[in-house]
């Protein structure tokens, strides 16, 4: 039998749909309640459509600034939420955040505990004005703004629009759940099957995490369990366990969304898992305690007979207090993640940031690709080392290359065409597809220009990784050859090589805003002086008869392969390197940048001044 066939899953949505059609057969009214239901989810699918056009690339530098500090983080978490209304989606973008290195795991659980208190607003919004008033009339003026700011053209107008009709609908589902759940009440009475005691927590724990894990929304089951609070449905007891099993619920929608991330996101998930869990055995722990803090609290507020704003001020008590309870100890259970949480490794061949979740935003999606590129270019970086017969611990250390190249006594063997296969184009592919993912999206042109940049920059790296294929199969012939002149020449190209790669490997180093076009261009002009100087001492030599012109032949072809490796590197590194800048900022750079045709007038009008292979590389990088 086929595995698939007994995954659960598959057979989840059948089941929703015979559960919906039953109660539609049996009760006029769970159509409204279903109906209120499907229109506030629709709602909040429009509201994250509409923010999701207005985070653009702005938002990574928003979020340095936001999650540099855990109150900062609590902060951020709590706003976010309480805009988008939706903690599962504040949860899965900070679990795509975390994924794609762009903040810190301690930040990422902030951002999870200011969600779970963010949720809170929703409550109070919906307890103290959603069923107080007619709530519907308010919901058709937004839904036609909507719909006329959805015809326009303009993306940020059309981002309004998907705002104006979220609010419409959200207000339109409140409504008919209100109006179902009324009209449920003289068919049905739940509060008659209700458990008394402990086992009665429990048992609605249950149910509010079950109902939260099929609609994926914890906001949406506050507003169920309201509006049945609402209409005598459920009492007041039941109430609270109901909203403790929807942050339960909430853990458990954020974890399944974060199985399919890298580490980092998984460590995230299992943080929101194990904070929702501890701040849910509090609450069930201390209801009763908890229960008598807010008769208190209400009677100070003039609330006491209200259930709803009870019912809203218990939610945002138990979770206050689960952030209060977990916030000293951030830093141990980052430590403890760090440390303990590890999965079966992936191979280098395997991409390591590019995932679905990862796609959430424009932000999170680019940076994802950009780390992704940056993997590709580490597979690359150590196969052309060894390609030139060099260790990458040689390339990453600050000994003399000059004097690794020359007391290299053999040509590493390799067998390039399985390591291109297995660490470069398949990697290649995925970056690809992901990158072809991300540009059916709508995004700013600052995004779009960066996609194609790292786009190009990847293929960049396989031509190089190519280009070092076809120079290995030489150097290992002529590499370590008796003939002084040939082996000094290709120990010249393998120096020109690894200087590039030492020089790369420090600037990805650096501070990234401190990283311009401009870096490049000192080593760009000295490969290329590098490569003149080398082609007119081939010619030399064959006029001297030092050099058979045969040898020689094959000695100018490989320095074509060694220009077009460090070319491509170069062309690579500068994508990679440029991770901050605004359009403007790289159009800014551009002015000042060498182009091919400065750097070919400068290396004419200087060929001796700039001696990449006697001085550049062997000295320590003064930045």
């Amino acid at each position: 039998m086929n595995i698939s066939l007994l995954d659960p899953r598959r057979y989840w949505l059948p089941v929703v749909f015979i559960i919906l059609g039953y109660g539609f057969w049996v009760s006029p009214h769970f159509k409204e309640i279903a109906a209120g239901v499907a229109l506030f989810l629709f709602g909040m699918i429009s509201l994250e459509k509409g923010f999701k056009v207005f985070t653009g690339g702005a938002l990574e530098r928003v979020l340095r600034r936001s999650t540099n500090r855990l109150w900062k983080s609590i902060v951020f978490g709590i706003g976010s939420t309480t805009l988008m209304q939706s903690s599962t989606l504040v949860s899965l973008i900070s679990i795509s955040f975390v994924s794609a290195e762009m903040i810190t795991l301690a930040a990422g659980i902030g951002i999870i505990m200011g969600a779970n208190l963010g949720t809170t607003t929703g409550a109070w919004l919906i307890a103290g004005l959603g069923l107080r008033v007619d709530i519907a009339a308010y919901a058709m003026p937004a839904l036609v703004f909507g719909v006329v700011m959805l015809l326009q053209r303009s993306k940020q107008v059309k981002g309004l629009g998907y705002l104006a009709m979220g609010v419409g609908f959200l207000f339109l589902g409140i409504h008919y759940m209100k109006e179902g759940f009324e009209a449920f009440q003289q068919a049905f009475e739940f509060s008659a099957y209700e458990v008394p005691g402990l086992g009665g927590v429990l048992l609605f724990t249950g149910i509010g995490m079950a109902i939260t894990v099929v609609m994926q929304s914890s906001h949406a089951t506050l507003l169920l369990i309201i509006a049945a609070l609402a209409a005598g449905q459920i009492t007041y007891d039941a109430a609270l366990a109901l909203a403790i099993g929807a942050n339960l619920g909430s853990a458990v929608t954020t974890a399944m969304g974060g199985m399919t991330a890298n580490l980092g996101g998984k460590r995230l998930a299992l943080a929101h898992v194990v904070f929702n869990i501890m701040t849910a055995l509090v609450a069930i722990t201390l209801i009763e305690q908890m229960g008598w803090v807010v008769e208190q609290l209400s009677e100070l507020m003039g609330i006491e007979d209200d259930l709803l704003l009870k019912l809203a001020l218990f939610h945002t008590l138990f979770n206050l207090l689960g952030v209060i309870l977990l916030a000293p100890f951030i830093r141990q259970l980052e430590w403890f993640l760090l440390r303990y949480v590890q999965f079966t490794p992936k191979s280098r061949a395997q991409p390591l940031y590019l995932y679905p979740g990862a796609l959430e935003t424009p932000a999170s999606a680019l940076n994802a690709l950009r780390k992704e590129v940056g993997h590709l270019y580490d597979n690359a970086h150590d196969l052309i080392a060894h390609g030139v017969s060099l260790r990458r611990s040689v390339i990453a250390s600050e000994d003399s290359l000059s004097e690794a190249v020359k007391k290299t006594h053999r040509i590493i063997p390799l067998d390039l065409d399985d390591l291109y296969e297995h660490k470069v184009k398949s990697l290649h592919n995925e970056i690809i597809a992901f990158s072809s993912e991300i540009q059916g999206r709508e995004m700013s042109k600052y995004a779009i220009h960066q996609v194609d940049a790292l786009q190009q920059a990847s293929r960049d790296i396989v031509e190089a990784v190519k280009a070092t294929k076809h120079l290995h199969k030489n150097l290992s012939r002529y590499g370590i050859s008796s003939h002084a002149a040939v082996r000094e020449s290709y120990d010249s190209i393998r120096l020109r090589i690894a200087r590039v790669l030492r020089e790369i490997r420090q600037l990805r180093l650096q501070d990234p805003d401190t990283v311009t076009s401009l870096s490049l261009d000192a080593l760009r002009l000295s490969v290329e002086k590098s490569g003149r100087r080398f082609t007119s001492d081939i010619n030399r030599m064959v006029r001297s008869r030092l050099l058979s012109p045969a040898i020689a032949t094959s000695m100018l072809n490989d320095e074509k392969y060694a220009s077009e490796i460090c070319e491509n590197l170069l062309e690579a590194a500068q994508a990679l390197l440029q991770t901050g800048s605004t359009l403007a900022e790289q159009a800014a750079e551009g002015a000042l940048a060498l182009d091919e045709n400065d750097i070919e007038r400068m290396t004419r009008a200087e060929p001796d001044s700039t001696q990449l292979d006697h001085t550049h590389g062997d000295q320590k990088t003064a930045r």
